[in-house]
């Protein structure tokens, strides 16, 4: 029950002495980062956290209505926030790792479009299961207008729900979340795919072509890793739904940047120790 009770207002979510002590968590790490590998291990790193950034503020933009969203009763996709995070990031993982040889700037774009695209069809998908399916249309629980439209809400929300469907303003917001989150998820895997091609020739004493497969294999799994452990932080600072941009709990995101930043700081950490010491 103090868990639960412990749970913070949308406006009073940030704590400055906490995410002061995450600042000095990351700041040790990436020292101790440069200890080891002061070269490709830190800009690693700093692309790393880059892009655990990117994935845990995307997060924040993704309509998530959980199992209320399920029975019309909540605006949002009815999932989970952690699930649906982790699939738009995969997504854009996925298209980013096959524009990996094109550069960094041609991948994490591919990646982002990637994650954008995923989102895109899900929430087109997700409305068309709301209206035709069940017969409800979109509107939001949170704001009497649509940010982006200006159309009225109030007349459309059914009595005794906080908002069903999905209004425009949570599409765009959907569709943002996945590129931020594509984009970022490809950017950890493009730093770790050059610092493995570069030290594991040597480490295992075999030529570029031969340690290739397991450069991506070992790079793909660390950055899938990351989306999970920045897909779940955010949910815990989320906690429970969230129809976007205009929701009060995205004033949340602040501590969640600090989060996810000192989080993918130490995989990263990790991920970089097994080809420096």
């Amino acid at each position: 029950m103090s868990a639960v009770a412990a749970k913070p207002t949308a406006g009073g979510a940030v704590n400055p002495a906490a995410m002061a002590v995450g600042v000095v968590m990351l700041i040790i790490i990436l020292g101790l980062t440069y200890t080891i590998s002061p070269g490709m291990g830190v800009m690693a790193l700093i692309g790393i956290v880059i892009g655990g950034v990117m994935i845990g503020f995307g997060t924040h933009f993704v309509p998530v209505g959980g199992a209320p969203a399920a029975m019309g009763q909540a605006p949002g996709i009815a999932t989970g926030v952690a699930m649906l995070a982790a699939g738009a990031g995969l997504a854009g993982l996925f298209g980013g790792a096959w524009a990996a040889e094109l550069g960094i700037v041609v991948a994490v774009v591919t990646g982002g479009i990637g994650g954008g695209l995923m989102m895109a069809i899900t929430c087109m998908m997700v409305n068309f299961v709301y209206v035709f399916g069940m017969g409800i249309p979109a509107a939001s629980g949170k704001v009497l207008h649509d940010p982006i439209t200006g159309d009225s809400q109030a007349e459309y929300k059914s009595q005794g729900t906080e908002g069903h469907g999905l209004p425009f303003v949570s599409f765009v917001g959907g569709v943002i979340g996945g590129i931020l989150a594509g984009a970022g998820g490809t950017l950890i895997y493009i730093e770790l795919l050059g610092l493995y091609e570069a030290t594991f020739p040597t480490l295992m004493s075999a030529t570029p072509a031969q340690v290739l497969p397991v450069a991506v294999s070992v790079a793909g799994m660390f950055a899938v890793a990351l989306f999970l452990v920045n897909a779940v932080l955010t949910a815990y600072n989320i906690t429970g739904t969230i129809e976007g941009p205009h929701d009060p709990k995205f004033k949340r995101w602040p501590r969640a940047i600090v989060a996810s930043a000192v989080a993918s700081a130490l995989c990263g950490f990790v991920a970089i120790l097994i080809v420096a010491i």
